[in-house]
């Protein structure tokens, strides 16, 4: 049987083919300083107390790691990005960024926000999917107590059917756009409300093709389980399944919590075992494509490589519209650019916001990068393959 050739991803004059040479040496600053574990977590205090202080670093911090990640404080700012990301055939996925809202009008100012970027999606098509956080709309100690079916008062009752409200608007405006919209997934203790709310508008807007997607964090144990139970629904109630497929982002918090209240660890106990949950998860959303349509939102090379070879196997061609493959700004541009020009469906998060605002976001990221092994070396190593190309040019 002929071997399938799989996609390369060290090619660096094609992974940052939209990078000027200030760009990638910004690039190259800003991933020494979070390769090093101890630097990265001086300055992440740093900047915490300087917000705090209201000190002037805002002008700093929006013109290094802010203008890295982010595409800018507003949609507005963000085109330039949505513009330069789509010139190589990559998209943009507008990501409002802003945390730790916790009143109703906050939540519906939001909610405004996040029907604002179908606008912006239905006049690009560089922008092919639009996401929500239901703790932007929606308080997260409501969403917790919801999950542990504790009696809601009278007034918890009407926010949680406000949050119902906000989160059909906004499929419903999906719906209408006919452009897809990604469930964000949360911590393990307030999912079950969020899974139960997108199946909900699954039933009501993917009767015809996958609008609405929910978000499979495979690094828990009962993930691949939760999947193929979300496939049998949808077969069932006859509508298609959107699966965005991450490994998941909130390991330390899932095992402090775990520890601190007693019960198990919902995580894997081990990277292998987070991995072949991930690839098992592909594997069964490709042999399901009749009915499901899955993002692989990874930064893991074989994982996006394996659905490569997957949709091959799959006589599927590279453009297939119920495969797509996600990143996020300013990381593994060597995955998306080498993948965008092979012609996949491939589309970067792009966050925006303003600075204040996106900097849990930012901090998240940077402790990210720190603790996931290997992976601002291997970023580094790119891009000083980069400039060291384009110095003997």
């Amino acid at each position: 049987m002929e071997t399938v050739p799989s996609i390369q991803f060290d090619d660096t004059s094609i992974a940052f083919s939209y990078k000027s040479d200030r760009e990638l040496k910004k690039a190259n600053f800003i991933f020494s300083l979070v390769n090093n574990p101890l630097v990265s977590k001086v300055a992440t205090s740093l900047a915490k107390f300087g917000f705090a202080l209201r000190l002037p670093i805002k002008g700093l911090i929006r013109a290094t790691v802010f203008e890295h990640f982010c595409g800018g404080e507003t949609i507005e700012e963000s085109e330039k990005t949505i513009e330069k990301l789509g010139k190589f055939k990559v998209g943009t996925i507008l990501d409002y960024s802003v945390e730790g809202e916790d009143d109703e009008i906050s939540f519906d100012k939001t909610t405004q926000e996040l029907l604002s970027t179908f606008e912006e999606a239905k006049k690009s098509i560089s922008v092919p999917f639009c996401v929500f956080k239901v703790t932007g709309i929606g308080a997260t100690d409501l969403l917790e107590k919801v999950q542990s079916k504790k009696i809601l008062t009278v007034e918890e009752a009407a926010a949680f059917e406000r949050i119902r409200t906000r989160v059909d608007r906004i499929c419903k405006k999906a719906f209408e756009m006919q452009i897809p919209v990604l469930v964000d997934a949360e911590d393990s203790w307030i999912q079950k409300p969020i899974d139960e709310l997108a199946y909900e508008m699954m039933r009501k807007y993917n009767s015809q093709k996958a609008i609405v997607f929910n978000t499979f964090q495979m690094y828990r144990k009962d993930m691949l389980g939760n999947l193929r139970n979300a496939f049998h629904e949808a077969a069932m109630h006859n509508y298609y399944l959107g699966v965005k497929m991450v490994r998941g982002a909130y390991m330390e918090k899932e095992a402090e919590r775990a520890a601190k209240l007693g019960y198990e660890n919902p995580i894997h106990p081990s990277k292998q075992a987070t991995d072949d949950s991930f690839n098992k998860g592909l594997s069964f959303c490709i042999d399901n494509k009749q009915r499901i349509s899955v993002m692989c939102g990874s930064h893991n090379e074989y994982s996006n490589q394996y659905l490569t070879v997957l949709m091959n196997k799959h006589g599927m061609t590279n453009n297939d519209n119920r495969v797509w493959f996600a990143q996020l700004l300013g990381m593994s541009d060597n995955i998306s650019f080498n993948l965008a020009k092979a012609g996949y469906n491939v589309a970067k998060y792009v966050p925006y916001g303003p600075v204040e605002s996106v900097m849990p976001y930012l901090l998240r990221r940077a402790s990210e990068n720190t603790s996931v092994a290997g992976q601002s070396s291997r970023e580094l190593t790119l891009i000083r393959k980069e400039l060291k190309r384009r110095r003997s040019i």
